[in-house]
Formats: structure tokens, C-alpha cells, sequence
């Protein structure tokens, strides 16, 4: 393989990678056949410790498309379930197949040491700190809409997630985009990621901030973005959480404020808890496309994985 490092976090990706598979996404998005079925001859893993629909399907039909072989592997098929090392299982891994995607509720280091001392390449198809390849499928969903996010601005509302995270990082990387992120106090990015997003947005004269009152964001709003209050395999303290998280539900009279704002949604959702039905599904949604781009998305990776 010529890129053994594989996708970890989209902070180790520099520019030109980020917007090759951005572009990639969109071009198969669009024709998909628009590819030289890079992965044949190749066997690609999937190992899924927690539940996934889009993520996982996205991966192995993208995989079978661009002429590899999947092999799934759930929560309780492996060795490490009764002891065995992550690393272990990673060595022998990698003298059998030629890449792993693997959605986890662990720590990142974990996928590191799964490719088998970096001869495996490991693609995060979401970890405890960060849902990088959605975060890519997001940012080919605004770029197809807008063009280019040049004076675009985003507002995330609700808990700075793992997706949430991936959005910062992509979203910093845009000349002149400006991402608002609303969250419950307490229930924000972590100060180091809001840190190294804003000061990375500035040298590309956007911006990146963050904020406890939706109703606070003043000024022009061009993509409302939210996602589920409780992740896969996420767990929050105290049995009154919700009531924090109240305020930063989206309905109509949220998205009124900026008439012609789309929304999205990472997907799957809870109508009546984060996003109501009316603009989950209303016209100004755009969380069934961004889906469709997972699709489109996952083969991008898995190219630029197996070519870059």
C-alpha cells in the first residue's frame, strides 16, 4: 500500500488531501462509476464495535464498487474480545488484509496500534475523539451547495461531538468560512480542538468560536447543522442532561431567523429531541443528500487510502 498511515484524524491531513477527497466525493457523487476500481485484488476489514447504518454501508458497498472484497467483523468476532492485544490483533491482521475501517467507542490510540505497527492501513470511521470521515462527507455536502465557502457561515448547534470536532477541523481549513458552534455549558468542543480549529480558521481569514445561547448568534447564517443528543456509545452525567440541552433544540422558528439557511444532520436523527420533523424533512434540508455523499464519501477515502 502506498499510504500505510491510513485516516486517523482529519488533523493530520493537510490541505491538498482534505480537498482532493472532497472533490473525489463529489465527482463519484456524481458519476459513480468516475473511478479505475483502485481496490481490486485488495480485502478490506470493518470491524464495528458499535452500531452504525450509513457508516457501515457506506464502507462496504464502497468497497465492493471500487473492486475490493469486504470482510465484516462485529463487537464479539475477535480475539481481543477474550484477551488478546489490540496490537496483536492488529500484526496479524495486517499479513492478511490490506486495509481496516473501524468504528469504535474507544480512544484513537487504539486504531493506531491496530495497524500492526503501520503496516496496516486504519481508516476512523468514528472514534471517542472524532468522526473524521463525516466530517469530510460534510464539507463535499456544503461545497456542493455553495460552490465554495468563501464568506459562508455555519452554525453547529448542540453537543461539540466527535462530529462536531471533524466539522471544526474541516471547516477551519476553508479560506474565509466562519463556523459558530452553540453548545450547553460544560457539553462544548474541548478547549485544545477550539483552540487549534480557531487559530487555523484565522490564518485563512476565517473563524471559528463558540457559544452557550443559539439564540445569541446574531448576524447572517447560511447552514444550520445539528446531531443527535446522545452518540453511539456516548454516555452523559446526571439523569437531568436533557434539560441543558432543551434550548438548543432546531425548529422552525429557529431556521425563520435566517430565511434561505439549509440544514443539516449527520444522521440518524431524534425528531422532537434536537431537530423537529418540519425541517428535518422540509425544504430546506439538505441531511439526505449529505447522506447520499457518505456513500461517495467512503469510496473517496478508500482510493485516496489505497493511492495516495
Amino acid at each position: 500500500m502506498s499510504n500505510p498511515h491510513g485516516l486517523y484524524t482529519l488533523a493530520d491531513l493537510d490541505d491538498d488531501s482534505i480537498q482532493r477527497i472532497v472533490c473525489r466525493t463529489i465527482e463519484i457523487h456524481t458519476d459513480r462509476s468516475a473511478h479505475t476500481r483502485p481496490l481490486t485484488g485488495l480485502v478490506t476489514g470493518l470491524l464495528f464495535t458499535k452500531t452504525s447504518t450509513r457508516t457501515r454501508t457506506a464502507f462496504t458497498s464502497g468497497t465492493i464498487r471500487l473492486g475490493g472484497a469486504p470482510i465484516a467483523f462485529g463487537p464479539t468476532d475477535l480475539q481481543t474480545n477474550t484477551g488478546e492485544s489490540v496490537a496483536d490483533t492488529g500484526r496479524m491482521l495486517a499479513g492478511m488484509i490490506d486495509l481496516l475501517v473501524v468504528r469504535t467507542a474507544g480512544p484513537m490510540h487504539e486504531l493506531r496500534e491496530l495497524s500492526g505497527g503501520g503496516e496496516l492501513p486504519v481508516v476512523n470511521a468514528m472514534s471517542a475523539e472524532e468522526h473524521p470521515t463525516q466530517g469530510l462527507a460534510d464539507l463535499a455536502t456544503l461545497i456542493h451547495h455553495f460552490g465554495g465557502l468563501d464568506g459562508v457561515r455555519v452554525l453547529y448547534v448542540g453537543e461539540g461531538n466527535s462530529t462536531a470536532i471533524a466539522l471544526a477541523r474541516v471547516l477551519s481549513r476553508q479560506p474565509g468560512c466562519h463556523a459558530v458552534f452553540a453548545s450547553p455549558p460544560g457539553y462544548g468542543l474541548p478547549q485544545a480542538v477550539l483552540a487549534e480549529t480557531a487559530a487555523t480558521a484565522a490564518r485563512r481569514g476565517g473563524s471559528v468560536i463558540e457559544v452557550n445561547d443559539p439564540d445569541g448568534v446574531s448576524g447572517d447564517v447560511h447552514a444550520v447543522y445539528t446531531s443527535r443528543w446522545q452518540t453511539t456509545g456516548s454516555s452523559k452525567p446526571g439523569p437531568y442532561w436533557r434539560d441543558a440541552f432543551r434550548p438548543f433544540h432546531v425548529d422552525a422558528a429557529l431556521m425563520d431567523r435566517w430565511p434561505g439557511a439549509v440544514f443539516l444532520h449527520d444522521l440518524p436523527a431524534h425528531r422532537g429531541e434536537e431537530v423537529s420533523g418540519e425541517v428535518l424533512d422540509g425544504k430546506s434540508s439538505l441531511a439526505w443528500m449529505q447522506a447520499q455523499l457518505k456513500s461517495s464519501g467512503a469510496m473517496a477515502v478508500l482510493e485516496w487510502v489505497a493511492t495516495a
